[in-house]
């Protein structure tokens, strides 16, 4: 039916039609590999939309002879599941049943259990999807008894030919004739954002607003200027917002700056500016300690004027950041001293630190030379711990020098 996506119109029929995924379908591709042995087992597929999750559990179905049941965790309740395992267990399931259950993470953890027993014994074949990190969202035993496969993004230019065969059916089911130049299909494909039935409905927009032609400014007007599979509350944001910590922290402003655009023309201001003030106290810290308060500022600035003038302040921020030297001790220091506090270490403190314990035998180290007179501080079982190391840059080695000098002054601060 030409009311029906186009998309389902042309979902593949077998591996050969299936588009990307190279690691997976190539002719050394694991599912290849494994299909090839007639070894079906339970799958779990994980990645962005449109990358083919779906399809593969359909065509894997076929090519087992297994029954294909099909359940989205987002509306299926454990009665559906159940009836699905009922079905198993009747005549009209004794040739196996292939269970897809997309959209997994949305199932609860007690769902999730039903389904064990009956994969552990063989009687239903689990296939199931998810956009989001499968070890995060799905039981730990259905991970154990599965085989996991990440599926990625689409290149635009493999989403070419299947373009061009959704070019040749909607010519097909139209009384007119439309043309389409391989620049513009290419426009599509990247429009689609490694999604390929995301492509596949631009395209399908764009056929039926032309009058002739499809240009790319037909394209460009049914396209959303925020692009991508950017989910604010899934792994790809996360993902993005590492991707960049990760560039600045490695001192790379090409690929820091890359991140950023990525993140901000998803929609994400608010993500980036946190992760940006994050960044400037984590991994520049102490080499650098104005980059605190200058990242602040830009931050504030952004925040203040809004998109897309915020692209500005942040993207000085960024390169900032990413061309500052680097120093993680501060965060090396607290994570050493949360250990300690954590195991419960600690708990006997000088009686002198203590107000309640009306500060006898403190020494006020503005009374000595330096301001510096040698005192215990940490508590008893703690006072030989290090947890601060000077870092090898230049503010830190002048710091460390500093102290060095004063603690080492021929014991005058000792009294």
């Amino acid at each position: 039916m030409a009311n029906r996506p186009i998309a389902d119109r042309l979902r593949p029929k077998n591996l050969s039609e299936m588009v990307g995924q190279e690691h997976l379908f190539g002719e050394k591709g694991t599912i290849r590999r494994v299909l090839s042995q007639n070894h079906i087992t339970n799958m779990i597929f994980y990645g962005p939309p449109g990358t083919g999750k779906t399809t593969l559990a359909g065509i894997i179905a076929k090519l087992s002879g297994m029954e294909l049941c099909c359940l989205n965790a987002t509306t299926a309740t454990t009665a559906d599941v159940k009836e699905v395992i009922a079905k198993s267990e009747s005549v009209f399931g004794t040739e196996g049943i292939l269970l897809y259950i997309d959209e997994i993470q949305y199932f609860t953890r007690k769902q999730q259990q039903v389904l064990l027993e009956y994969i552990e014994n063989g009687q239903i074949t689990l296939i199931a999807s998810t956009t989001e990190n499968p070890y995060l969202y799905v039981y730990s035993a259905i991970i154990s008894r599965s085989m996991i496969f990440e599926f990625r993004a689409v290149n635009a230019r493999e989403i070419l030919p299947v373009l061009k065969r959704g070019m040749d059916l909607l010519n097909s089911e139209a009384s007119v004739r439309r043309s389409v130049s391989e620049e513009v299909l290419l426009r599509i494909a990247q429009c689609g954002a490694g999604d390929v039935r995301r492509s596949l409905n631009i395209l399908e927009s764009a056929f039926y607003t032309a009058e002739e032609e499809l240009t790319e400014e037909i394209v460009d007007g049914l396209t959303p200027k925020v692009l991508g599979n950017f989910d604010k509350s899934g792994t790809v944001h996360y993902d993005l917002l590492s991707c960049l910590q990760k560039s600045v922290r490695g001192s790379d402003p090409d690929a820091s700056i890359f991140y950023l655009a990525k993140i901000l023309e998803g929609g994400d201001l608010q993500g980036a500016c946190r992760r940006l003030l994050v960044m400037a106290n984590e991994d520049i810290g102490l080499a650098y300690p104005l980059a605190a308060t200058v990242t602040l500022s830009c931050v504030e600035s952004a925040m203040r004027v809004g998109m897309p003038e915020a692209t500005l302040p942040l993207s000085n921020a960024v390169i900032f950041l990413a061309t500052c030297p680097k120093s993680n001790s501060a965060y090396l220091a607290y994570d050493a001293a949360k250990r300690d506090v954590l195991e419960g270490r600690g708990q006997t403190i000088p009686s002198y630190m203590r107000p309640s314990d009306g500060y006898e035998g403190y020494k006020y180290p503005h009374d000595y030379p330096d301001h510096y007179v040698v005192q215990q501080y940490l508590p008893e079982d703690l006072k030989t711990r290090t947890y601060y190391v000077f870092g090898e840059n230049k503010t830190e080695r002048l710091a460390k020098a500093y102290w060095d000098a004063v603690k080492g002054n021929g014991g005058k601060n000792k009294k």
